[in-house]
């Protein structure tokens, strides 16, 4: 069954959100206004005092409503997902998936130029139909029992586009943990999903580098991620620690949150908001803190080890299915060479962004949005056949 749903946080709900945020103990926290250290102190609370003076969530909480959003149960979790039906006759069906710290909000902004591009100066032929989920543990959808890794999450998205929603086949797209899960789509799930379109690779091939220039690329990426582990160790290994001190400070969710979308940027002069306003910040922050679910959002990083880590199992065996590539120049890590790339994917679209790091979506839209309607030209996909639901030929 899917239901309609509709955001509607109390105001009650709201007000304590701000009053913490009012209360919050400035003077007892050292004035480190650099982002070397971390977050830094005089951003962080000057966006404080915008959030409880100027920034509205129910005019944000209208744009959300503004779109269809539907509830559905998927092995017994409520999966929470926005669904633009694309133009045209037969539009491809396209599962968008957010990571952390991200959610739906990375996508507000494109939904309607991939459902319907001949009303943004493209063609009606490149039209998607557009479903965004909150995954599970993530947002509007609900937790699981327990952590669950990419992998599972993967199983359950399948189910949702095939079983529930009743596509028989469909593409994904994803970055950070999106990405990881259209990995494993792509992996075990190739006889429905017929395509996968990622900006950033966190699985590893178990043979490992092959030659010196792979060899080199591990070097560097393993000397860079020292600096990249600690929040990460933290999530995938006490994330209820963690979760007893973020609990009740809406400020330190916002400092977790804020100091990745910095670091993962491409910030202009030091700025965090010459790529993000203040309100597209705080709306992905309210997410969390509304929902409560800062706490299970990080419960993937734990699911995935429990899955065997970042890497593929020793029997892997290259993903078959169609791969787009969207390299931009600011993702947190670097990519790997592309003939590491070659072990593991069949990449027929490959892109160098010039501009653009982490949150591509949001960074990028126009960028991003082209190169997912080359993809898909690409794929050779013939929307119009296969009793409406689309064939690749």
């Amino acid at each position: 069954m899917i239901n309609r749903y509709r955001v509607n946080v109390s105001r009650n709900t709201i007000n304590k959100i701000y009053s913490k945020v009012k209360k919050y103990p400035w003077k007892d926290i050292q004035k480190l206004n650099g982002w070397t250290h971390g977050t830094n102190y005089k951003y962080l609370k000057s966006i404080s005092k915008y959030w409880t003076s100027k920034f509205n969530w129910k005019k944000q909480e209208k744009k959300i409503n503004s779109f269809s959003n539907f509830t559905t149960k998927v092995d017994g979790i409520k999966i929470h997902f926005i669904r633009e039906k694309g133009s045209g006759k037969n539009p491809t069906p396209l599962l968008i998936m957010h990571g952390w710290p991200g959610s739906i909000v990375e996508f507000l902004d494109i939904i309607k130029k991939l459902a319907h591009p001949e009303k943004f100066g493209g063609r009606k032929e490149d039209a998607f139909d557009v479903i965004v989920p909150s995954l599970p543990g993530f947002g509007f959808s609900d937790a699981p029992r327990k952590p669950l890794g990419p992998r599972g999450i993967a199983k359950i998205m399948n189910k949702l586009m095939t079983k529930n929603l009743k596509y028989k086949n469909y593409i994904a797209q994803g970055g950070d943990w999106g990405a990881t899960i259209c990995n494993w789509l792509g992996h075990d799930n190739s006889k429905s999903c017929k395509g996968i379109h990622i900006n950033c690779l966190t699985m590893r091939h178990p043979k490992g580098p092959q030659n010196k220039v792979e060899e080199d690329w591990e070097k560097r990426f393993n000397k860079a991620q020292i600096m990249q582990d600690g929040y990460r160790t933290i999530q995938a290994t006490k994330p209820q620690t963690l979760a007893y001190s973020m609990n009740d400070s809406p400020v330190g969710v916002a400092a977790w949150i804020l100091e990745k979308f910095y670091s993962w940027s491409d910030i202009k002069k030091n700025r965090l908001e010459s790529v993000y306003s203040k309100n597209v910040l705080l709306t992905n922050i309210m997410i969390y803190l509304i929902t409560n679910s800062f706490n299970t959002s990080s419960w993937i990083y734990f699911g995935r080890r429990e899955e065997g880590g970042r890497y593929f199992p020793n029997n892997f065996k290259k993903i078959k299915i169609p791969t787009g590539i969207a390299k931009f120049p600011k993702e947190m890590s670097e990519w790997p060479p592309k003939s590491y790339l070659d072990r593991i994917f069949k990449i027929i679209h490959w892109t160098d962004m010039k501009k653009g790091g982490h949150f591509a979506a949001l960074e990028q839209p126009d960028l991003f949005v082209n190169d997912l309607r080359k993809f898909l030209r690409s794929l050779n996909f013939d929307p119009y056949n296969d009793q409406g639901r689309g064939k690749w030929i």
